[in-house]
């Protein structure tokens, strides 16, 4: 394996880490009481700010079920194949699917919630360091924002940081909601540069 690669093979583990506690169903410290590593620890390494020790890799990984090949990147991974037809099948788990694999600036990931037959309770919300983009492709998404509670359609976004309470759900019953995130891990924003139209500009 060349330099490259390896530095590509490590870049991938923090992603690929977060993306399997998501699978998994998991918290920071739902994870951290089930191994004895800090949520702060955990955190870092997600992000990519701390590098994990063989040892420490090791045991997340039996924690969430997947392999280090799965983790890297750099086989297919059969819980991510699952997901992919539950996209299209909507089964009974959220389906979560990473679609950056680097450490640092923005991640992306698409998440589908199935259908529900009625109302949720209102979302259970957690916090953590970072700022978020959200769009809705499909569906009513719930999200509960510190003390608001907001229900987007397809075509809405929502933009907020992340140490704020949030929390997601299903917002109605009968059918699947579908929505892109954009995730800054260490805070960072989207920056918009549409150009004025034609014949509107600056005066």
């Amino acid at each position: 394996m060349s330099g490259d690669d390896l530095d590509g093979t490590m870049a991938a583990i923090g992603p690929g880490l977060r993306a399997a506690r998501e699978q998994h169903g998991a918290t920071l410290a739902g994870i951290s009481r089930a191994t004895g590593i800090s949520s702060s620890t955990l955190s870092r390494i997600e992000t990519g700010r701390r590098k994990p020790t063989l040892e420490v890799v090791l045991q997340l990984a039996k924690e969430y079920g997947v392999s280090l090949d799965e983790l890297a990147g750099t086989a297919p991974s059969p819980a991510v194949a699952r997901r992919s037809t539950a996209l299209h099948s909507f089964g009974d788990d959220k389906a979560v699917l990473p679609l950056t694999r680097y450490v640092g600036g923005l991640h992306a990931h698409k998440h589908v919630l199935p259908a529900v037959e009625e109302s949720p309770a209102r979302p259970r919300q957690v916090s953590h360091e970072g700022y978020e983009w959200l769009c809705v492709l499909y569906g009513r998404l719930w999200l509960a924002l510190g003390d608001q509670d907001l229900v987007l359609a397809a075509g809405d976004v929502a933009e907020f940081d992340t140490r704020t309470l949030h929390g997601v759900a299903n917002a109605g019953p009968g059918e699947p909601v579908e929505y892109l995130i954009l995730f800054g891990p260490q805070g960072e924003r989207l920056r918009p540069r549409t150009p004025p139209a034609p014949g509107r500009g600056a005066r």
